[in-house]
């Protein structure tokens, strides 16, 4: 199931990378679909390169690149400018789940 959430979230990304080239209002809703699009995108395939080894920090890895990622598509789209600040609970998540991923490859 990883592999599926992995793929419609790096989905998800190109299409809102492409919006913000494209179709975006002003350039701070380009550069908050640009950041969300790299985000969402990078950890969704380090999801998948995971995924066999690490499933915990892997999940981890998708809910907070999804929390960052939308936040960030939501303001660009109109959402109220305090949802930005739901943005670091993924940024954080995204830390903690690179960081349980670094703990078990060390362990081995």
């Amino acid at each position: 199931m990883i592999g599926v959430w992995a793929a419609i979230s790096a989905a998800l990304a190109v299409a809102a990378g492409a919006f913000g080239a494209h179709g975006a209002a002003g350039p701070q809703q380009a550069e908050w679909l640009r950041t969300g699009g790299l985000y969402q995108l990078i950890h969704a395939v380090a999801a998948l390169a995971i995924m066999g080894f690490a499933r915990g920090p892997a999940i981890l890895l998708l809910v907070g690149g999804a929390i960052f990622a939308v936040s960030l598509y939501a303001m660009a789209l109109g959402a109220p400018r305090w949802l930005g600040a739901v943005t670091p609970i993924g940024g954080g998540l995204l830390i903690i789940g690179w960081l349980w991923a670094a703990w078990l490859f060390w362990r081995g």
